[in-house]
């Protein structure tokens, strides 16, 4: 009886079997599954290109440059950053933001909790109050602001007769330079606090019952359970609405240029109404950009902050 040779492994001449578990047909299958994956994500990366990162280097460049519109851009280098340098009156644009900010979200946040945490139980037309406090959101902010400018004038507004009722003079809300920046964030708050409670009643709606029920098995009160429980399963929703509250309060334009157009004696002209004003009013677009650049790294950093502080008090595997 004869016997053909088999080829050794690693011989010269073998031919390697390849398997469905041998690592060339994992690899194929696994670039495969990349081609096809960035295909999906195509589109989206497009638009993160077309709407973010290219209008980002479009900014910072047109920052190098001393451009008035109508006449051709003066390339200048660095020139407009030493000049935000020294420039006091967009320092206190930043101030003014940063207090805007600081008037806005804390107080925002608590009212959206507490009103998810309200709006959670079980209530007779809980539907309807769910609605009514999400409409203040779905409306214009310039229309908001027409219509709350008209309630706090200081003469035939409602707000003014409402305190003149119990005997109160109210103060003038959006002429006087103490008042108007907390008028103006009055405004956002009122708006936005429905799109926060939204997200938090959402949150509170994940959060598993069961995990109350052996709470409450063990002793532990109402407070305790809020503490303990409920706080520390929302950080996710608690990271997500404090993060588009703040990138959005520090972009706030419409209200302010609806109610106050930055007055009075600038008190309210926050940073991203001093860039619309440095480029649409005083045709500076080289100069705006700067201002504008200025406001990104702000946005960043204090994402980047979040970010870091939200990183190890967030769970969102709650199996």
């Amino acid at each position: 009886m004869t016997h053909s040779a088999r080829p050794l492994p690693g011989r010269a001449g073998s031919t390697p079997h390849l398997t469905a578990e041998s690592p060339v047909v994992t690899g194929r299958r696994r670039r495969r599954g990349d081609r096809y994956a960035y295909l999906f994500v195509a589109p989206s990366l497009f638009g993160v290109f077309a709407f973010l990162l290219l209008p980002l280097l479009i900014v910072f460049g047109l920052s190098l440059f001393h451009w008035e519109l109508l006449s051709e851009p003066t390339f200048v280098g660095l020139a407009n950053y030493r000049r935000l340098a020294g420039d006091g009156g967009t320092w206190h644009s930043v101030w003014l933001t940063v207090l805007f900010v600081l008037l806005c979200i804390p107080l925002q946040t608590v009212l959206g909790l507490l009103l998810g945490l309200l709006l959670n139980e079980r209530v007779r037309g809980v539907r309807f109050y769910r609605a009514l406090f999400v409409v203040p959101w779905m409306a214009t902010p310039i229309v908001m602001g027409l219509v709350w400018t008209w309630i706090f004038d200081p003469r035939d507004g409602a707000l003014n007769r409402l305190l003149g009722v119990v005997g109160v003079n109210g103060p003038n809300w959006l002429t006087d330079p103490s008042w108007a920046l907390p008028s103006v964030a009055l405004v956002n708050v009122w708006q936005y606090t429905g799109y926060t409670m939204l997200f938090f009643l959402a949150g509170l709606q994940g959060i598993p019952q069961e995990l109350y029920d052996a709470a409450a098995t063990d002793g532990a009160n109402p407070i305790q359970r809020f503490f303990r429980i409920t706080l520390p399963l929302l950080n996710p929703t608690t990271f997500f609405v404090t993060v588009t509250n703040l990138v959005g309060a520090f972009q706030v334009f419409d209200t302010v240029f609806a109610m106050t157009d930055g007055g009075p004696s600038h008190s309210t002209e926050v940073l991203n109404f001093r860039i619309y004003d440095t480029a649409f009013r005083q045709f500076d677009f080289g100069y705006a950009s700067t201002l504008a650049v200025l406001l990104f790294l702000l946005i960043l950093a204090v994402t980047l902050a979040q970010v870091r502080f939200f990183a190890k008090r967030t769970t969102y595997d709650l199996s």
